[in-house]
């Protein structure tokens, strides 16, 4: 059942208890009826916002490295989670694996979110990530990989488990065998 479906039903019920009411019917249940739909409404207006900030992130944020205002969206503290296994906690940690992807692709953005879900303190974004391999890639131990020269188009998933307006845990997911075939790297 959709959000907006859900909340015509709820809203039929309500009024279906209106038109109904007898005189049995007490003040109290109607209030709690309006209360339960305020809570409705307002689990709502959370979800809305939470994924208006995650399309922030993505769009302007992430695809344009505006680090300084990561904080809008995760908590100084988030715990994340990414494709390699690997785990930061902090924000600033959190920067430091980032900016490395764009190093060796500086076109490095992500496109859209065609799928888009939010219930209760959840969202889930799938988005396509897209860059060129244009720079060498640090590996590790002072080892570069040349760049290529070649595209890649990637479906990526974000997870992200919010606390108030930011989120507390995120979780990526992309498939990174693709993504180095890809770039010329992977067989």
């Amino acid at each position: 059942m959709t959000r907006k479906t859900y909340l015509v039903s709820l809203c039929a019920l309500v009024l279906a208890g209106f038109a109904g009411a007898s005189a049995a019917q007490s003040a109290t249940d109607i209030e709690t009826m309006k209360k339960k739909l305020a809570d409705v409404m307002r689990q709502q207006q959370t979800e809305k916002t939470n994924l208006e900030n995650f399309d922030d992130l993505d769009f302007n944020v992430y695809s344009k490295q505006k680090w300084d205002l990561l904080g809008k969206s995760h908590a100084k503290d988030i715990v994340v989670h990414y494709p390699d296994g690997s785990t930061t906690k902090g924000l600033d940690p959190h920067i430091a694996a980032l900016k490395p992807l764009f190093v060796f692709a500086p076109d490095h953005k992500i496109l859209d979110h065609p799928i888009r879900i939010a219930s209760g303190n959840w969202t889930a974004v799938m988005g396509t990530m897209i860059g060129t391999f244009t720079q060498p890639m640090a590996i590790g131990e002072g080892k570069v990989v040349a760049p290529t020269g070649k595209a890649f188009k990637l479906s990526m998933v974000t997870m992200g488990r919010w606390e108030g307006a930011t989120m507390a845990e995120e979780w990526l997911f992309w498939d990174n065998a693709a993504f180095m075939k890809q770039i010329g790297v992977g067989q």
